[in-house]
């Protein structure tokens, strides 16, 4: 028993982590996670809504007035309408933008990139069950698009969704925020190398 003891008295503690590393990984991704699941929701719904209610390539309706309108299009190409004769490449590259961002968001300790991150997600998500379940064919499938702006191209709330997510990773990039939340710091310069500019 005393053996015993000393062997247990003598087992190291464990070192308590250094100061400003806790892991806040699991909170930030439940962010991701909720922006991804209300953003995807309401694409679903509204494309579900728009099939059911308008009809496919008829008159614009006034949603706001003249600023917003439903125009129920399909489209075979990427958001707004691009490169239309590409639909599997792009289903390709969706399911390559979504693992990518599964992957990071578990690294994430940002709550703007994790904001970020859940929009991006929704958008590529959204397009892609569109892809992968709608007409013509697996894969192949045509992204339904049903809001109209004045001098701008059809699209969903997912392609919104995808835009709201390239301006804040743009944002956060210029601001030098990494995924970690810490601000990316230049050095001073010095008098010298001020002179010498």
């Amino acid at each position: 028993m005393g053996h015993w003891g000393a062997m247990t008295d003598a087992t190291p503690a464990p070192e308590p982590s250094p100061p400003g590393t806790d892991d806040r990984r699991p909170r930030y991704a439940l962010w991701t996670a909720l922006v991804w699941a209300v953003v995807y929701a309401l694409d679903q719904v509204t494309k579900v809504l728009a099939v059911a209610n308008l009809v496919e390539e008829g008159d614009p309706q006034p949603l706001v007035g003249d600023l917003l309108q439903l125009h129920l299009i399909r489209n075979p190409g990427a958001a707004f309408g691009f490169a239309t004769g590409f639909t599997w490449i792009f289903t390709v590259l969706a399911a390559v933008v979504v693992v990518v961002v599964v992957r990071m968001s578990r690294k994430l300790r940002s709550l703007p990139w994790a904001l970020a991150f859940g929009f991006l997600l929704a958008g590529a998500t959204g397009n892609l069950t569109d892809r992968l379940l709608r007409e013509p064919g697996f894969a192949r499938g045509h992204v339904v698009d049903f809001l109209q702006l004045p001098h701008w191209p059809i699209f969903n709330v997912a392609d919104a969704s995808i835009c709201t997510a390239a301006v804040l990773i743009a944002v956060l990039a210029v601001r030098g925020t990494g995924l970690d939340g810490r601000r990316e710091t230049r050095p001073a310069r010095t008098h010298q190398e001020a002179e010498g500019a």
